[in-house]
């Protein structure tokens, strides 16, 4: 997979996801926003396989995407001063009443299982969640991935992205 010309405004860490369809769309979100997209390991699917490739359609070839064998292989190969941010349900803070910047990173668990507990409490400062009905288990991945990205990047100011449809050629909606 490809990556973008521009500076990463965010990035997105999925931890171990498991369905590809999420992911392919996760890949066009990426690609659509400037985000870098990290993928920890082990994944439950292959990246070349047909569900992520329909999904992420032609923004393949835009979106930043890295591939890390397990945590502890990503972890070590990025700053610590770097801001991380855990996305859960175990969350007591809402993700909409925290301040974001240019280069955080955003940690997402896996469909099924969420984050680890040591995951967790290791980021326990940062750790937001999206506000939804008790009776709720989750949102989709990908749905929260979105809400979170989008927060970060209307508080910045929409980085690199095109207000405006008239401005952007590309559009045809």
């Amino acid at each position: 997979m490809g990556y973008c010309l521009m500076d990463t405004p965010f990035h997105v860490i999925l931890y171990q996801p498991e369905i590809p369809p999420n992911t392919g769309n996760i890949v066009r979100l990426c690609a659509a926003t400037h985000a870098t997209l990290h993928l920890v390991g082990p994944l439950g699917f292959r990246l070349d396989g047909a569900a992520v490739r329909r999904a992420g359609m032609d923004y393949r070839e835009w979106a930043a995407v890295r591939r890390w064998d397990d945590w502890a292989h990503y972890w070590h190969s990025h700053p610590p001063t770097a801001r991380l941010f855990p996305i859960s349900t175990h969350g007591t803070q809402a993700y909409s009443a925290r301040s974001y910047q240019m280069g955080d990173r955003f940690l997402f668990g896996a469909e099924g299982s969420g984050l680890p507990d040591a995951l967790r409490e290791a980021h326990r400062e940062n750790l937001v969640r999206i506000p939804m009905v008790a009776q709720a288990r989750s949102l989709n991945l990908a749905n929260s991935v979105s809400i979170m990205l989008y927060e970060a990047l209307r508080q910045t100011g929409f980085p690199g992205l095109v207000p405006n449809p008239d401005q952007n050629p590309a559009s045809n909606h």
